[in-house]
């Protein structure tokens, strides 16, 4: 199978796999002219089906034991644990969530998902939410018991202003113990710039949902100036990568740095303007990039409307020639949910079609 422009071996089983998968996978989205059986078009990677039958998954977070992940859907306000062997077992739904409002085309749902880092399933049963309502957008506390029950619903983070889009959504657990929050500005560009505001930020609290020690500005708020951030992930040595959905013109790779501005709305892209930091890697607009994994020394980033999955050197990223060392690992459907598996070359991969029922979940080996 080809991979960075050359060809590597592996088991036969595992190559007809992946091709197959891909081939099934990306057939609706390879351009016209491409020969549908050149499958070099399709994949650079070993892309195989974990599981099938799901209805937009949004986020997966890691259980303790490395071998199983909580998937949201996100117009069901389904959560399952999957499991590596493809097996997946219903454990509730998050209640109160609402994805359209009545007599509008506003788009929320379930969200995020982050499993509290110490959880057990005795003492610690926390598993943390992020998911729309009526009127706002909020981070909840559920408790998971590691079997068939998820019970329990405690606000953790409210008065997040929901929009017709740009709800944000991704929460993660950062090496630090905080719960990070990407919050969208809910339409309304003004709110990024106003660190009175939790909307177009990424926000670092406590379990509890109060501000964490050493916040820049001493309230909720880790960096400004954010549009549509839906992927934190960190890399070996701690740092934090966002990647942002731009308006019109540039999407974003961050590298975010505590009371840093990313510029939104002033600057989309690269820009000149005193006090912004500029992203690290940036892309047309028609990638809308969703989320952000970190597998050894390169940043994986799904995609919504590039239907690709997207390797950036971490070194190449923080030297400034991210751009150029762009690779598409393979293209494919709508891509959003992404993690890394713990212990393993391994990402988790989930199509974003729609609540249709037909949606997967993908293992793709990297090296």
């Amino acid at each position: 199978m080809a991979r960075s422009g050359r060809w590597v071996r592996c088991p036969a089983r595992f190559c007809i796999a992946s091709l197959t998968a891909a081939a099934a996978l990306l057939a609706t989205a390879v351009p016209s002219t491409a020969d549908p059986e050149d499958l070099s078009v399709y994949a650079a990677a070993d892309v195989t089906t974990l599981s099938s039958g799901w209805s937009n998954p949004w986020g997966m977070s890691f259980l303790p034991d490395g071998r199983s992940a909580l998937v949201t859907e996100n117009e069901t306000s389904r959560v399952f644990r999957l499991r590596d062997d493809g097996s997946r077992t219903l454990v509730g739904r998050v209640p109160h969530m609402v994805v359209y409002l009545p007599g509008d085309s506003a788009k929320g749902g379930l969200l995020g998902v982050a499993v509290s880092p110490t959880w057990d399933g005795k003492k610690d049963k926390a598993v943390f939410f992020m998911h729309t309502t009526k009127t706002e957008t909020r981070v909840v506390r559920m408790n998971y018991d590691g079997g068939t029950s998820l019970s329990g619903y405690t606000v953790v983070l409210d008065g997040i202003r929901r929009g017709s889009n740009h709800n944000g959504g991704k929460i993660a657990f950062g090496p630090d113990g905080y719960l990070y929050v990407a919050t969208g500005e809910a339409t309304q560009a003004e709110l990024a710039q106003d660190t009175n505001s939790i909307n177009g930020k990424i926000l670092r609290i406590t379990k509890t949902g109060a501000p964490a020690p050493g916040n820049p500005f001493g309230n909720h708020i880790y960096s400004y100036g954010h549009r549509n951030p839906q992927g934190l992930a960190w890399d070996g040595a701690g740092r934090l990568w966002s990647v942002e959905i731009g308006q019109e013109a540039t999407d974003e790779l961050n590298l975010i740095e505590p009371g840093r501005n990313y510029g939104w709305p002033s600057c989309e892209g690269r820009c000149t303007a005193k006090g912004m930091t500029n992203p690290k890697v940036t892309w047309a607009h028609t990638t809308a990039p969703a989320q952000v994994a970190v597998a050894g020394d390169n940043l994986y980033v799904s995609s919504l409307r590039g239907y690709q999955l997207w390797r950036v050197g971490i070194d190449a990223a923080i030297g400034g020639t991210g751009d150029q060392a762009k690779t598409n690992v393979f293209g494919g459907h709508a891509l959003r949910a992404l993690t890394k598996v713990p212990g393993r070359n391994e990402l988790w991969l989930g199509t974003a079609r729609s609540a249709d029922g037909n949606d997967m979940v993908l293992r793709v080996t990297v090296q």
